[in-house]
Formats: structure tokens, C-alpha cells, sequence
């Protein structure tokens, strides 16, 4: 029971406390029995990492960013459609690159695995926009806009020989 140091005496049949050093192992090997085999798996990620990512390509194509002002927004359903494809074909050709097709071997292959998959997101995803953007400059004809001061504009004016004037610029 306590007594007034506050320290308690064992009671008959008990152990006698034990210091701090002694808890802390007890601790640490307590937390290895709750999780036995604590393993870290970078590669594959799980279903729900891939959705996050796939909710993310989502985002990133329809709406204003760096990579839309210069190759424009993606509708939703369009970027939807790209964003699952990007998603899955960069899965399959990292997971086709890992040296153990498909689940990691150790924590550096499953690094590894995970940076390629990564660059293949991004090299997809500009490819994606890359190509939008040129069907869209291909189907609209570029047109030049009208002169601001309402002059006629000469498209197929004849070139002048060095030295020679125009009759335009010439003085009257």
C-alpha cells in the first residue's frame, strides 16, 4: 500500500515496482506483440491511394492552374476519362518496370517503383493536355484580327528592291 512518500510496497505474492529503464522495454516489446509484423509496402499503392491520386489529375486538368493557361481546362467528364487513363496505364508500366512485377521486393524497390510511376503521371498527364491543345489550335483557323485604325490592310504587297522606295511611302 502507499505510504507517505508516496512510493508503494508490495504486497505479499506481488512483484516489487520497477524503474522507468525496466517499463520502457516492457513497453517497446509490448507495441511488437500489438503489431507483429510492421512492414512498410511502398509499391503497390493501396485502392485508395490510387483514387486519391486519379481525384487529384481530376482537379489538376479542370480547373485554373499553370499547366491550364498555357494548354487551357479539360471539361470535368474529360478530365475524368484522362485522369483514369493516365492513371492506369502509368500503374501498368510501373508496375511492368519493377523488378518483381508488380509488388516491391524491399522498401528501395518499391521506392523506386514509386518514382517511375510518378513520372509516368506527369509525362502522361502533359502529353494529355499537350495533345488537347493542339486539337483545338488544328480545328479553329487562326485569324488575324482587323486593324484598330479601319485602314485597309495589304496582304500581297510586292517587294521593294534595296535602295528603291514605294510609291506609297514616296512624297508627293
Amino acid at each position: 500500500m502507499a505510504e507517505e512518500g508516496g512510493e508503494t510496497k508490495p504486497q505479499c505474492g506481488e512483484e516489487p515496482p520497477k524503474s522507468a529503464e525496466e517499463n520502457a522495454g516492457e513497453v517497446k516489446v509490448g507495441a511488437a506483440s500489438i503489431f507483429p509484423s510492421a512492414a512498410v509496402n511502398i509499391w503497390p499503392p493501396s485502392q485508395r491511394t490510387r483514387e486519391a491520386v486519379i481525384q487529384r489529375l481530376v482537379e489538376t486538368l479542370s480547373t485554373e492552374s499553370i499547366l491550364s493557361k498555357r494548354y487551357g481546362v479539360l471539361s470535368p467528364s474529360d478530365a475524368s476519362d484522362a485522369a483514369r487513363r493516365i492513371e492506369e496505364e502509368a500503374f501498368a508500366s510501373a508496375s511492368s518496370s519493377s523488378s518483381s512485377g508488380g509488388s516491391a521486393a524491399s522498401v528501395d524497390d518499391g521506392i523506386e517503383t514509386l518514382q517511375i510511376y510518378s513520372k509516368e503521371i506527369s509525362q502522361r498527364m502533359l502529353e494529355t493536355v499537350k495533345a488537347k491543345a493542339s486539337s483545338v489550335s488544328m480545328s479553329s483557323p487562326v485569324t488575324s484580327p482587323p486593324p484598330s485604325d479601319g485602314a485597309a490592310t495589304v496582304e500581297n504587297a510586292p517587294p521593294t528592291a534595296a535602295g528603291e522606295e514605294s510609291s506609297a511611302s514616296s512624297p508627293a
